[in-house]
Order: C-alpha cells, then structure tokens, then sequence
C-alpha cells in the first residue's frame, strides 16, 4: 500500500485523505497544531513546524510521495529535500506563487494576460507606478496576502497615505481590473496530460470566496475553452505538475490572471459531489502514480463557503438532510467569525435556485 506525505494539516489535508483512504492509499500529515483536521483521518501524523527540517525529511522518510496544501511553506525548505526524495510537484510551483511579482511575471510570460503591474518597495516608487499605471490600482503585499489581506485599493492621489503602511515589506502596484466577474479553473497533470475542472464562477464577500457556481453563468463555451486551453499551455510550459487553482478576472470576452494556488482550492470543493471526480482525488492518483479521470459536470452545482459566522446555520441543515445537500464540517476547535469551518454543496441547483431557497439560511 502507497503511503503519501501532506505538509499541512487544514482542511484541504483532511479531505485529501479522505480521498487518499477511498483509492487505497496511506496518508501522513505535517502541521504545528495538535488539533489539526487532517490528523482525526491520517495514518500518521506529525506535528511540528512547516519549517522544521528534520521534522519535513522524517515525513519525506516515511512517504512514497509528498505534496503541500498550505502555500506558504518556506520554499527554500523544499528545494534539498526535492533533490533527495519524492515531491512529484517539486518546490517550483509553490516558490513561484509566494511571490506575486514573479507569479505575474510566469503568468504573462506563459500565455496569460496580466493587469498592468509594477515592482514597488517605497513611497516615491509607489508614487511613480501609480503615475504611470493611472488610477484606481491595486498596492499588494508581494508575499503573504490572502482572503483581502495584505492590499489596499487606490481610488485617486488622497488614498496613497492610507496604503504606506503596506511598504513595510515589498509590493507590487498593479492596474484595476474593472472585471464582471470572476472564475477558478482547477486542474491537474501528470506530465503527459492534464484534465481540468468545469471552470467555476467565484462570488466574493469581504474579500472572501463566498460562493462558487458551476457552471459558471455568463461564460460563454468558447471562453471557457480558451481558459482550459490556456491554462494546460501554461502549466504544460513551467513544467508545473500535480495540481493547480488558477484565479482569473473576466472582462467580456477577455479573461485576466489574478493568482494562483498549487494546491487543492476552496473554489473546487464543489466538485466532491459535482463532479465525477474531484480536485482531491485527482491530486492522490498523480501522486500514486494512477492514470487520471477526466472530469464531467454532474448537475448545476452551487458551493457555499461556511465561516464561523454561518457554523450553526450549516449544521442545523446537515440534520436536516435534504436531497443535493452535502454539508461538510471540517472539525476545527475555534470557530470565529470569518474562519473557514466548513462549506455546502448544492448539488442539481443553480445561482438562481440558491438565491431563492437556500440564501435565507445564511447571514447577510
């Protein structure tokens, strides 16, 4: 029996050993916390830092294969264990997304439009970008942003004070993309091919994935096919493997790269019941070397993240047990308000049929 390595114990640990255990594999997880979610699943676990490099070979030690689920895993760690063990996705795709000027960089360079960008690291570099780039922009903290953290929006000249504190570290300055909406299309490749998700609609709120919406309404098939085509090139030319979540803004019939993620990602949860396989089960086979399944759309779906805030409304529907309705609790001890503690899926139901029965359910 196969045996792989999780560095990160979350969520995204925990259903990727659910998985694992359905197609006949072993699971260890690496995560500081005690209490981490993937550890009531695992095989195996230990606890340490994702720093930890003793800790990180005992766990490429006991492993077949290795992956991560949690992007900010210091990529310099990777890169002597990748020259002595497996790590099939190697440390390339997760040290080029802990960077958003090289992120943008690879991106353009490999078939993707960008927003305008550029390189900022003090207030007058700041203020010659935002000059050149014109307003209203993005300033983004180039590592350690997510879910809104780490940017501030500039709407004119009066809103570069408010963002100053942000220089503390570098950044980069990129252009608004005044888009329709957003999308996420999930895919992954093994060296010979790549299979891709239905691309999903993204419907954000306070900066966090709110909702996810397959298919997604208002992509016409031709767009989506360039998104699918696009992005297998791109993954195909960075010799990138395994899996990747790629965030896109779309603006009529063009679509943008916004960033990306090379690990299972909350916009694809939905495909654990929308789909005939999903992100999760498509990460294992690579990693134990099965063929990879070609993903199919089961029904409209809907995935509803659920935060601290939503916990109780989301448990009292799990007792509640409706047809298409797949509640998924991840076990974390602290549930606060904007935590991720869970998410929905609404299976046979469109943004529409959301709106109108199951919304209500939820905070406003």
């Amino acid at each position: 029996m196969k045996t792989i390595g999780v560095i990160g114990g979350g969520q995204l640990g925990l259903m990727i050993a659910e998985e694992a255990h359905r197609l006949g594999v072993r699971v260890v997880a690496l995560d500081p916390a005690a209490e981490a979610p993937a550890f009531a699943v695992c095989d195996g676990r230990i606890v340490a830092a994702y720093d930890d490099a003793a800790a990180l070979e005992e766990l490429c030690r006991q492993c077949d294969a290795v992956t991560y689920e949690f992007e900010n895993v210091p990529g310099e760690v990777l890169v002597p264990l990748a020259e002595k063990y497996n790590i099939p996705q190697g440390f390339e795709p997760l040290y080029d997304s802990q960077d958003r000027l090289r992120e943008k960089e690879n991106a353009r360079a490999h078939g993707f439009d960008t927003p305008d960008y550029e390189a900022v690291d003090d207030e007058p570099g700041l203020r010659r970008a935002a000059d050149r780039i014109g307003y209203p922009c993005v300033l983004k903290t180039r590592t350690l942003g997510y879910d809104g953290h780490g940017q501030a929006v500039l709407r004119s000249e009066a809103d570069l004070e408010k963002a100053l504190p942000l220089l503390a570290v570098p950044c980069i300055l990129e252009a608004f993309v005044d888009f329709d909406y957003e999308v996420s299309l999930v895919m992954v490749a093994d060296g010979e091919r790549a299979v891709t998700f239905p691309v999903g609609r993204n419907v954000h709120r306070d900066g966090i994935l709110d909702l996810c919406c397959v298919p997604a309404e208002g992509l016409a098939p031709e767009l989506e096919r360039r998104i699918r085509q696009t992005g297998e090139r791109f993954m195909r030319e960075c010799g990138y493997v395994g899996i990747l979540a790629v965030e896109l803004f779309v603006r009529g019939d063009r679509f943008f790269f916004n960033e990306m993620a090379p690990r299972p990602h909350n916009s694809g949860h939905w495909t654990i019941e929308g789909s005939t396989t999903n992100q999760f089960r498509e990460l294992v086979r690579f990693l134990a070397g099965m063929p990879l399944e070609e993903p199919r759309l089961v029904a409209p779906t809907v995935m509803k993240n659920i935060l601290g805030r939503d916990l109780e409304a989301a448990q009292a529907l799990a007792a509640e047990g409706h047809e298409g309705v797949h509640v998924h609790i991840y076990g974390k001890r602290a549930s606060r308000p904007l935590r991720k503690m869970g998410h929905v899926t609404f299976v046979g139901t469109d943004a529409a049929a959301y709106a109108a029965r199951w919304a209500g359910r939820f905070e406003k």
